[in-house]
């Protein structure tokens, strides 16, 4: 289930909002320039679906999305929990970053945790199959996906160099918990 908590970012013991339900998370994050929404496939998707099979499934959505904002490239991600190269893809979004261009994520299956530093606050969002996010560029976040990772995304970009990360060197990122599907 889809979830969202925010914090003080001096306090990460103590939620001041949490909710699970779709509408309020997509209101509060609004506040703050993000898109969360929630698509439905027009077709089942099979385990092992190829790249073209899940995109089609979400087409209309997807077609909106690159008209209303401009996308270059859309493609899809797959991370297992038995990739080899888990905890080195993982470590690489664990830091607070940034990017130029919008981080736009719809997970098809599995979760992850984006956390976002607003204006002195800490948003985290649970985003599980079914959810868009959609990161403005220029906010400051991090990305936990488990120590077992496992989920398929549709990533969206804007340039052809795709994902860049400018970290900002500080430690916040440290300061808060660690995704563990299910508990966060």
């Amino acid at each position: 289930m889809s979830r969202l908590r925010i914090f003080d970012e001096n306090d990460p013991g103590q939620p001041l909002f949490a909710s699970s339900d779709g509408p309020a998370i997509a209101a509060e994050l609004e506040k703050i320039g993000v898109t969360f929404e929630r698509w439905q496939a027009n077709q089942p998707i099979a385990p092992g679906a190829t790249p073209e099979q899940v995109m089609d499934a979400y087409r209309a959505d997807i077609d909106r999305l690159v008209a209303e904002r401009g996308f270059k490239t859309v493609d899809v991600v797959s991370i297992a929990p038995d990739n080899p190269n888990r905890g080195e893809m993982r470590r690489k979004f664990l830091d607070e970053h940034f990017h130029k261009e919008d981080e736009v994520r719809f997970f098809v299956a599995g979760s992850g945790l984006f956390t976002l530093h607003v204006d002195g606050k800490v948003y985290e969002i649970e985003c599980v199959k079914d959810d868009l996010i959609a990161v403005p560029d220029g906010t400051r976040h991090w990305f936990d996906m488990g120590e077992e990772p496992s989920f398929v995304a549709i990533r969206f970009f804007t340039e052809p160099d795709g994902w860049v990360g400018h970290f900002t060197g500080t430690d916040i990122a440290q300061k808060f918990p660690r995704y563990a599907p299910g508990t966060a």
